[in-house]
């Protein structure tokens, strides 16, 4: 290795290599004097230096150094990569989360004229995170095969597509919101004469379509999230009067749009795993939500398998409705956390805790993977307690909540 000449030894020095030379670069400026330091020295600063962690000067003094002395040079090079190593990478990403804390920081400043309800609020903020997320997709991405899954029947069905089919999808069944709102039906002339179940809307759709959905979609999806937000701040959807139908049965609208919230974070995994994206569940405020939707749900899903004869028979008469009946307690973990007391006798029956027969604890981002049968039941990472074909038939029925 080149450098300048070095300083003759100096046997008072206790080191066989001598004072380091200092290079002819001023240390601070053109008339600073260059910082003279002893070999020994310059050795104990690698590591600061290393950390940049040293002073101007001193950093100056052991890059010189550096160009005459192998053995430093060598442990400064292996002391670099040490630090590398600790340092954790920054993603050049945007925190997902930004979005929501940017606009609560300006709402707290000035306040909307035409507030989001509260009850649209995780859609908004669903729908805003995918968009994101599809923001820097290039056509690999949007041809990338994603695999719709659900639960019929108690088996496991799936439905292949690409991302661009999943926001062809999402786009179709929202529509069904759209329409309940008095807004154009995405499905136009290819849109049924009476309501359909959301698989036959995005079946229609995939058929309708001369070419399979491509980057193209994007589009229109995201002008009618947007559209649906907006028509839903001026809608006084908390009063029950307008309801969703989904074919076989309907939704109030504040729940409706709870659902299709529910459906754009589950999708929205499921495109971030096609293209390996890391991909966080909702805000609790907004899971708890879901998971309450979820829960309401559950008594008249158990009421319809037992009809079908998938769920185990009621084994003692029918409780009167508003009367408390036999109950399984469900209590969700962590994020979106909380306990629902589930009726099993009787979708009118009143949850009890005098009358709880068992008890289910889980992860409230697994419940809602569960519902969206991403999670097969027996496979349910639930701590279990009590009746254990309750806990079979609730399971199951979160399952079976489950559609394309």
């Amino acid at each position: 290795m080149t450098g300048h000449p070095r300083e003759p030894y100096d046997g008072n020095a206790g080191d066989r290599h001598g004072p380091a030379a200092v290079g002819t670069r001023p240390a601070n400026g053109p008339d600073a004097v260059p910082l003279v330091l002893e070999h020994h020295v310059l050795k104990s600063l690698l590591g600061a230096w290393a950390l940049a962690a040293c002073a101007p000067a001193e950093a100056e003094a052991v890059e010189e150094h550096l160009g005459d002395c192998g053995p430093c040079a060598d442990e400064a090079l292996r002391l670099r990569e040490a630090v590398g190593l600790l340092q954790r990478p920054e993603s050049l990403d945007l925190n997902p989360r930004l979005r929501t804390r940017v606009l609560d920081s300006c709402l707290e400043r000035r306040p909307p004229r035409v507030p989001v309800p509260e009850w649209a609020a995780a859609y908004d903020a669903e729908a805003a995170r995918l968009d994101a997320l599809l923001q820097d997709f290039g056509d690999v991405e949007w041809r990338a095969p994603v695999r719709l899954r659900w639960y019929e029947a108690d088996e496991a069905s799936s439905r292949r597509t690409t991302v661009a089919g999943v926001i062809a999808h999402l786009l179709t069944v929202d529509g069904l919101v759209a329409v309940a709102l008095g807004l154009d039906d995405p499905l136009g002339d290819a849109a049924p004469a009476r309501p359909t179940t959301p698989s036959d809307r995005t079946e229609a759709y995939w058929r309708a379509a001369r070419l399979p959905p491509g980057r193209s979609v994007r589009a229109p999806w995201r002008a009618q999230t947007h559209a649906l937000v907006r028509t839903a701040s001026v809608t006084d959807g908390g009063s029950g009067r307008t309801t969703v139908p989904y074919g076989d049965f309907e939704l109030p609208l504040h729940d409706a749009m709870l659902d299709r919230a529910f459906e754009c974070w589950v999708h929205a995994e499921d495109i971030a795993e096609a293209v390996d994206y890391p991909y966080d569940p909702p805000s609790g405020r907004h899971l708890h939500r879901m998971v309450d939707l979820a829960a309401r749900m559950l008594p008249a899903v158990l009421e319809h398998r037992r009809l079908h004869g998938l769920a185990s028979p009621v084994e003692r008469r029918l409780v009167a409705a508003g009367e408390p009946g036999r109950s399984l307690r469900l209590e969700i973990e962590g994020s979106g956390g909380g306990e629902w007391l589930i009726p099993l006798d009787s979708p009118a029956a009143k949850g009890s805790a005098e009358h709880e027969v068992a008890h289910v604890a889980l992860d409230g981002a697994e419940f809602c993977r569960l519902a969206a049968g991403h999670v097969p039941p027996r496979e349910a990472a639930a701590g279990q307690e009590g009746d254990r074909e309750a806990i079979r038939d609730v399971l199951f029925a979160a399952a079976s909540l489950s559609r394309m």
